[in-house]
């Protein structure tokens, strides 16, 4: 099934396509726009330390936010390991906010900073379902330095203070 544009009333047509122009509010954020592949490896508590495969889009629909998106996958095996879906947006000049869903149940609200081609955001809401260990605190940084991307995470949980979790190094494709 096709998308259908809004305006076209549910009739035929084609696929709603990407605009061509960014959206001015996004100028500090293009440097992320396309698609990220590499590895990178983790580690948390009590586990061994772990290697993994990594892809990341950033997309833009024309409106001020950008479509995030996220998988990795074990190296070893080829077993997906996470997932993440979210938004970026601008909410002024070096301000970056990020919404973001992971499929363990919880849901995350950060707010941080952008400036030349990094940005670092620290969660200020952290929600999760009953059955989920309860994460208390999130702390992303993300660099791009020419085609390569680098991607920390930091997470804190019920009884495990803040600590390094994940850590990727991933290419434009």
């Amino acid at each position: 099934m096709q998308a259908r544009r809004p305006d076209e009333g549910g009739s035929a047509g084609g696929p709603v396509a990407t605009p061509s122009a960014l959206h001015e509010d996004l100028a500090d954020l293009a440097f992320l726009l396309g698609t990220w592949s590499g590895t990178g490896e983790g580690v948390w508590p009590p586990g061994e330390p772990f290697d993994y495969g990594e892809d990341v889009t950033f997309e833009h629909a024309g409106d001020p936010f950008l479509l995030y998106s996220q998988r990795s996958w074990s190296l070893d095996e080829g077993s997906p390991i996470h997932f993440e879906r979210g938004f970026l947006r601008s909410s002024g000049p070096g301000v970056v906010e990020l919404v973001l869903a992971h499929p363990i149940g919880v849901t995350e609200v950060a707010v941080g900073t952008v400036e030349a081609g990094v940005f670092e955001l620290r969660s200020i809401a952290v929600s999760f379902t009953p059955t989920v260990s309860p994460v208390t605190e999130l702390r992303r940084r993300v660099e791009a330095r020419g085609d390569e991307l680098s991607f920390e995470l930091h997470m804190a949980m019920e009884g495990v203070e803040l600590l390094s979790h994940v850590r990727s190094r991933l290419a434009c494709a």
